[in-house]
C-alpha cells in the first residue's frame, strides 16, 4: 500500500502561481513514476504531467512551459510548480502512483 497527500490548492488570479506537493508513504522503494492528473467538473480525469526516479518528466501540452514536476526522492515527495495559471487551469488536481490515489486538492484560478 502506498499512500498519497497532496496539499496546497487554493484560489489564485489568471496569472499566478501555486506549488502543489504530494507526500507518499507506505511501501515506497517500488516507485518509478509520479504523476499529477486533474480534473475539472464534468470532464474526465486527464494527465498534467509525470516525472521517473531519474528525473525524466513529460507534459500536456496545455501545460507546457507553465507547470514544472519535481520530486525529492529524500522526502518521497513531489510537486507541481503552477505558474502563469488560467481559468481553464480550474479543477481537482490528483497526485498518482500506479494504482494508488490521493484524494485531491481544488485549484481555482478566478478573479
Amino acid at each position: 500500500q502506498v499512500q498519497l497527500v497532496e496539499s496546497g490548492g487554493g484560489l489564485v488570479q489568471p496569472g499566478g502561481s501555486l506549488r502543489l506537493s504530494c507526500a507518499a508513504s507506505g511501501r515506497i522503494f517500488n516507485i518509478l513514476v509520479m504523476r499529477w492528473y486533474r480534473q475539472a467538473p464534468g470532464k474526465q480525469r486527464d494527465l498534467v504531467a509525470s516525472i521517473t526516479t531519474d528525473g525524466s518528466t513529460n507534459y500536456a501540452d496545455s501545460v507546457k512551459g507553465r507547470f514544472t514536476i519535481s520530486r525529492d526522492n529524500a522526502k518521497n515527495t513531489v510537486y507541481l510548480q503552477m505558474n502563469s495559471l488560467k481559468p481553464e487551469d480550474t479543477a481537482v488536481y490528483y497526485c498518482n502512483e500506479n494504482i494508488y490515489w490521493g484524494q485531491g486538492t481544488q485549484v481555482t484560478v478566478s478573479s
